[in-house]
């Protein structure tokens, strides 16, 4: 529990004066939760139903699904009555309450794109032996342990900043964030900011050098066989790296952003690369998995064809 009984509430000061145009911006991002949450989860339920689908590859890709719909619940809401209100603040244990899913999103997320790259790997490089190295049970117990080891991680760092004292309340950002809310803790400070600095180099590094040692692999595979099976090959890898991509550049600003400040930046453009891992990764891998993945292209189709049928014959 907090021991700090005199500060009850963070400020949070990167919002900005929008008048009546809050209400603009809450419909904005009233409809972008709204596709997130209606295409993950379609997504989600139909890799669940189709047996065709229920394919180590695909429990994989399911899992980013969920990811998705847990971060943005985990901040949507939070960020869309923020801008309706006029003060901008939040209690200290709702602060922390609105962390972890936002911490625990970006580990899962990195974690499951890791196991996807090796899992490809597997697929690619090691045909003969993948289906009896990747079975779907194998998978769900990599899934849970992914998401356990992210809870637990993430819960042990926040625990170890509620153990100390608050000297300060005014984060400047438009969430919580913790090495912000670290930054106003009392005393010596080195211990928890080395923690927290290593943790997080962890979380990204690792698993980007498994996705580094996974994709050498593949490369060194698919150019050293024929030109046929390039295209399958690289096309099968094609949605992760740009999931990759995408989520490697949101998380990597706003650790240069948290660390650094870049006050240099506009305001507005330093909101939006503040925001763009939380709300980009989350549009982009329905898309790319949906639309580049053939099986789940092609279920997607027939799904949709039938229900037309059906109305047509209603």
């Amino acid at each position: 529990m907090m021991q700090n009984s005199t500060i009850s509430h963070f400020i949070l000061g990167s919002y900005l004066d929008l008048g009546y145009e809050k209400y603009l911006f809450f419909s904005m991002v009233l409809l972008l939760y709204m596709l997130i949450v209606a295409t993950n989860s379609s997504l989600v339920v139909l890799i669940c139903v189709t047996r065709r689908l229920r394919k180590p590859m695909f429990l994989f890709v399911a899992s980013l699904f969920v990811n998705e719909l847990y971060g943005s619940t985990g901040f949507f809401p939070f960020l869309m009555l923020q801008i309706l209100n006029d003060v901008h603040t939040i209690s200290v244990p709702a602060c922390y309450l609105q962390m972890f899913p936002v911490y625990t999103y970006a580990r899962v997320e990195f974690c499951t794109l890791a196991a996807m790259s090796y899992d490809r790997y597997l697929a690619i490089c090691c045909p003969l032996q993948y289906s009896a190295r990747v079975t779907p049970h194998r998978v769900l117990l990599c899934i849970c342990l992914m998401w356990l080891y992210s809870f637990v991680r993430v819960l042990t760092t926040l625990c170890l900043n509620l153990s100390q004292l608050l000297c300060g309340n005014v984060i400047n950002s438009l969430y919580c964030m913790n090495y912000l809310v670290a930054k106003l803790l009392c005393g010596d400070l080195q211990v928890i900011n080395i923690y927290g600095l290593v943790t997080t180099t962890m979380s990204i590094m690792l698993p980007l050098l498994l996705i580094l040692y996974s994709y050498l692999k593949i490369l060194h595979v698919v150019f050293s066989g024929t030109n046929q099976a390039r295209p399958k090959a690289l096309g099968t890898c094609a949605p992760h790296i740009v999931s990759l991509l995408n989520f490697s550049f949101g998380c990597i600003f706003q650790v240069l952003h948290t660390r650094f400040g870049m006050s240099a930046m506009p305001d507005g453009f330093r909101i939006f690369l503040s925001l763009y891992f939380l709300i980009f990764q989350p549009l982009i891998n329905p898309l790319m998995y949906g639309m580049q993945t053939s099986q789940i292209r092609e279920t997607c189709k027939h799904v949709f064809s039938s229900k037309t049928a059906r109305i047509g014959q209603a």
